[in-house]
């Protein structure tokens, strides 16, 4: 079942009216092809491109009895060319079509995919100069580390899209590949010429050594971009998940008026849009291995990849299509909590600042061992007790000895900590 979803451009694009279209434009730029090499009569070409035109219906029923969907749809064609039709799929094998329009398709997506990078990196740009010098607390493990600022993560995620959008632009360029070569691609039925003028005609470079088929590792190298893709999704929803969760509550994706989180508990905010993103992914990358499955055929082709490619292709554009525009919506309205932030990092009793006061006992000719020792044993105290690590230190003489109570409060400045964010923002966003 087609999802609801495909109704956008994207779904379109895969649906099979479009998919016979672009089989049809490739026919007839081989007729004109043909024409240009002086192999087809001027009159056929100009009754081909008025009558040329096809009917699914006709074409699924010819299906049942042929069972081979392009001699199907050939004979479709023919049917309103007449006469003519003849010198359609001249020299031509099934796949020479069927690859060929395929790549045009996933030329179109990855179109598509692109303006959803950009469009997403839009949103993150602006919400990571919104919170540049929001400070919370930084975590390794799930365990609070040292401060940084939310705007650091959008920032990041930014870079994330840089190189997602760097990647399908690559992945667009390697699959924007015809192949006109005929059964086994050694031009036996067709002049090498006429592979080059329809290539040129559609957008396309040559396959330049090809079996059958264009080679698959093309086709993997795309689908294992979308799974980078939507794991780069699935990174930002993880990260919005967690800060979701009840004990943390610093961020929550939108929730909307009349919205309802449990139907047995009225209280719920869940962060379903994210779970949902988190789910896709999976599906994204299951594709990807079942892509680079389909490089290995037998000898010069055999028709094992043609009925997975059916399903990953369209199924893996639509989705990180998707995926982009709910991340998109997510970011742009998500619930931004600074005050929780800052209580939250108020939480581990200033042990964050552990690193500092190490740094500056060895910076006083403690060995750096003796100054982790006396550290971290003030650090479990605070931690095990719920006091003020700062007040521990005041009064450990270990620590006294070579802080004085200035400096040690000094240790405890939060603006230290953010001092480098205007230099990180410069060199994501080339200020």
């Amino acid at each position: 079942m087609i999802p609801r979803y495909t109704r956008t451009e994207m779904g379109r694009l895969w649906e099979p009216e479009n998919r016979f279209q672009k089989w049809l434009d490739v026919e007839i730029a081989v007729c004109e092809a043909w024409a240009e090499l002086g192999e087809i009569p001027e009159d056929a070409l100009i009754a081909i491109k008025r009558k040329a035109r096809f009917d699914i219906a006709r074409i699924d029923e010819i299906e049942k009895t042929v069972k081979h969907d392009v001699i199907a749809f050939l004979t479709s064609v023919s049917e309103f060319v007449g006469p003519e039709s003849r010198f359609i799929h001249k020299g031509l094998t099934s796949s020479d079509v069927v690859d060929t329009a395929l790549s045009i398709l996933m030329r179109e997506a990855a179109d598509i995919i692109i303006k959803d990078i950009k469009e997403l990196m839009d949103i993150l740009k602006e919400q990571a100069f919104r919170y540049k010098n929001t400070p919370c607390i930084g975590r390794s493990h799930g365990v609070h580390a040292e401060p940084m600022t939310f705007g650091l993560k959008f920032a990041l995620w930014y870079e994330d899209a840089k190189r997602s959008l760097r990647r399908i632009e690559t992945a667009k360029e390697v699959i924007s590949i015809g192949k006109l070569s005929g059964a086994v691609g050694t031009f036996s039925n067709v002049p090498t010429k006429l592979e080059e003028i329809v290539c040129k005609k559609l957008g396309l470079k040559p396959e330049p050594v090809a079996t059958q088929v264009v080679q698959r590792d093309r086709h993997a190298e795309y689908m294992t971009t979308l799974a980078l893709i939507a794991a780069c999704v699935e990174k930002i929803a993880t990260e919005i998940r967690h800060l979701q969760r009840t004990e943390v509550l610093e961020a929550e994706e939108p929730f909307s008026e009349g919205q309802k989180g449990s139907s047995a508990m009225p209280h719920k905010r869940n962060p379903v849009g994210c779970e949902n993103l988190s789910g896709l992914a999976r599906i994204v990358r299951s594709n990807a291995i079942a892509a680079i499955e389909n490089i290995a055929l037998w000898h010069e082709r055999d028709i094992s990849h043609s009925s997975v490619e059916r399903v990953i292709i369209p199924d893996s554009t639509i989705l990180v299509d998707y995926m982009l525009n709910r991340l998109k919506g997510i970011l742009k309205d998500m619930h931004v909590y600074p005050e929780r932030m800052k209580a939250n990092m108020d939480k581990s009793y200033g042990l964050y600042n552990s690193q500092r006061v190490m740094l500056a006992l060895t910076g006083k000719g403690l060995s750096r061992e003796d100054a982790y020792a006396i550290v971290q044993k003030n650090a479990m105290k605070s931690w095990k007790d719920g006091v003020s690590f700062m007040e521990l230190l005041k009064e450990d003489p270990e620590i006294t000895k070579y802080l004085s109570h200035n400096e040690i409060k000094e240790i405890f400045n939060l603006n230290y900590y953010l001092r480098n964010v205007d230099y990180i923002f410069s060199r994501v966003f080339k200020m």
